[in-house]
């Protein structure tokens, strides 16, 4: 089981950017084919930008089409939260960061084998770290 982080909206404000804050936290979305991670083949995994979870492995990125980086699984199955989203009048469901809460994205059954999964991430919630290397988990 992952260790829950908690902090508050003010604690969040001065860990995070403008940008990173209103996606993680807020729920926002990033413009597509804007985010630094969506043609990157760097082996590595990517941790949630605000607390460090590691959430996906390079080797599960595909290029979907879709304008944000996509993976077939996450690393764990508690690294993420699924919530159903019914906001901007349409029904998916919501992928958080299994510590934080975070916002990462949305997962839609429309992706490739083994999993047929797609999970749609925004890229400034998110952090590559590089084949080799480990980055401690935020704390308080």
């Amino acid at each position: 089981m992952v260790e829950k982080l908690e902090l508050s909206d003010d604690e969040w404000r001065e860990r995070l950017t403008p940008e990173q804050f209103e996606v993680l936290r807020r729920h926002g979305t990033e413009r597509p084919h804007t985010g630094c991670y969506l043609g990157t083949k760097d082996p590595g995994t990517y941790v949630c930008a605000g607390c460090k979870n590691p959430l996906f492995r390079s080797g599960e990125k595909f290029e979907s089409g879709t304008g944000w980086p996509s993976f077939t699984q996450p690393v764990a199955r508690d690294a993420i939260a699924i919530y159903e989203d019914q906001s901007y009048g349409m029904r998916r469901l919501e992928v958080r960061c299994g510590r934080c809460d975070g916002h990462l994205g949305h997962v839609f059954p429309d992706g490739p084998p083994p999993t047929g999964l797609r999970f749609c991430m925004n890229s400034v919630a998110l952090e590559h770290v590089p084949e080799g290397r480990t980055v401690p988990l935020v704390t308080r």
